[in-house]
């Protein structure tokens, strides 16, 4: 056990009593927190109540709109979607009394939560919080709003032992990590450094290890007719088709063993190219003129942003060669949304082995580290911020989907690792 923690002469038993001594408070939060529709755009009555949940607990509040003139010339920007006005970071800092010891501990989650789908598939409307047995229901419950509630509830466990963390840290509630990630990019921006990081997304263990992930549209345009001679035009919806049909061969080529990169080895189906939303035609008896198709697809640690925009659009350039009507037709790329690199933390990261030695010890059994096949915040950490960071929070299942859940029995465990933790990483004081 960390010397910086037993000089207050309290058990570790006793910070895991408090933490689950919160249950109800947790889940009251929590709850709160998806009955907020926190859509891209609409975020700020969540994130109001999370400046009055950091007020209540005596952190000093800073809330700051995105400056995205001072964003855009980072190279971790990526293009944004919607404006930033009226729409706010949240950051909850704690600055210890004397004597400071111990190290400094960022806490990061974002608020956002992705559209709901077709709210008819829902058994309960998904803003509508619903408890069945250790289930929490709604959309955002467990992407990422318990993680918030258990980091949050883990500094409120040893403020209810008269405990504080000896060194700074920073609870940040962030926008916008669904399709860009520029929330937690404006507050490294704004300066928030730390000596590690922990983001409690969903991942089971301990995520040390991401892709990339890039975004982009497809605007084409076909050679419309009379539905009646349709044979003599090309509809751009079937063009534009036709193009992520020839992008999907990249997709299965990157995932053929020779290619994969060693963290994802073992995995089913690591690279993933995704035709996620596609608008097109005019007319029923109209041979549609233009589509858009918005596309996201991964790529391994080992390649950066400029290489896969290079290979997508090789292969885009290809295909509409091949096309026998080309000459008709015509395509743009767009890019927005994420253009996001990703990262291979080292296992032997202090905030790695020191995480999953906390939570042998609490627990009970190893923390095993993971690869995601998506992208977190954690790469603006990484990357950018000379602040190691990883993954670690409650588990739930239907993210992204419908009927959307996490466990409150893994809500109140991750809030009790997280406050032991605290107290070991970042040394403790008595407060009062």
């Amino acid at each position: 056990m960390n010397s910086l923690f037993t000089e207050v002469q309290i058990s570790e038993a006793a910070i895991v009593e408090a933490a689950h001594a919160l249950r109800g408070r947790a889940v009251r939060m929590l709850e709160e927190l998806v009955a907020h529709p926190s859509l891209l755009g609409h975020e700020q009555g969540a994130q109001d109540f999370m400046a009055a949940t950091f007020a209540d607990l005596g952190l000093r509040v800073h809330q700051f709109e995105i400056d995205e003139q001072k964003i855009r010339r980072h190279p971790g920007y990526s293009p944004s979607i919607v404006p930033y006005q009226g729409r706010t970071n949240v950051v909850g800092v704690h600055q210890p009394g004397s004597p400071q010891k111990g190290r400094s501990r960022i806490f990061n989650g974002h608020i956002d939560v992705v559209p709901t789908g077709a709210t008819v598939l829902w058994t309960h409307p998904p803003f509508q919080p619903v408890i069945e047995g250790d289930r929490l229901y709604g959309r955002g419950s467990a992407d990422m709003k318990a993680g918030i509630a258990a980091y949050t509830m883990a500094f409120a466990a040893l403020q209810s032992l008269g405990l504080e963390p000896a060194s700074p840290v920073y609870f940040q509630s962030v926008v916008e990590e669904e399709c860009t990630g520029n929330g937690a990019l404006a507050c490294l921006v704004e300066g928030y450094r730390a000596d590690a990081a922990i983001i409690p997304e969903p991942l089971g263990g301990v995520m040390t290890c991401q892709m990339g992930v890039l975004w982009f549209a497809l605007e084409v345009l076909g050679k419309p007719v009379h539905a009646s001679v349709a044979q003599t035009g090309v509809g751009a919806i079937d063009f534009s088709l036709y193009l992520f049909s020839e992008l999907k061969k990249l997709e299965q080529r990157w995932n053929e063993p020779a290619h994969r990169y060693r963290s994802y080895a073992h995995h089913a189906h690591p690279i993933n190219f995704n035709l996620g939303k596609i608008e097109g035609g005019e007319w029923a008896s109209s041979v549609p003129s233009a589509c858009r198709s918005d596309i996201r697809i991964g790529f391994y640690p080992d390649m950066n942003v400029a290489q896969a925009k290079a290979e997508v659009e090789a292969a885009l350039a290809s295909a509409y060669a091949a096309h026998p009507a080309h000459e008709s037709l015509s395509y743009k790329l767009i890019y927005e949304g994420f253009q996001a690199d990703g990262f291979d933390l080292d296992l032997n990261s202090p905030i790695v082995t020191e995480l999953s030695k906390c939570y042998q010890d609490i627990v009970g059994e190893p923390l095993q580290p993971g690869a995601f096949t998506g992208t977190t915040d954690a790469k603006f950490f990484n990357i950018y911020g000379q602040t190691p960071a990883v993954c670690y929070g409650p588990t739930g299942s239907s993210i992204h989907g419908i009927d959307e859940w996490v466990s409150i029995d893994s809500l109140m465990q991750v809030t009790a690792v997280l406050a032991v933790f605290m107290a070991r990483w970042c040394g403790v004081n008595r407060t009062g």
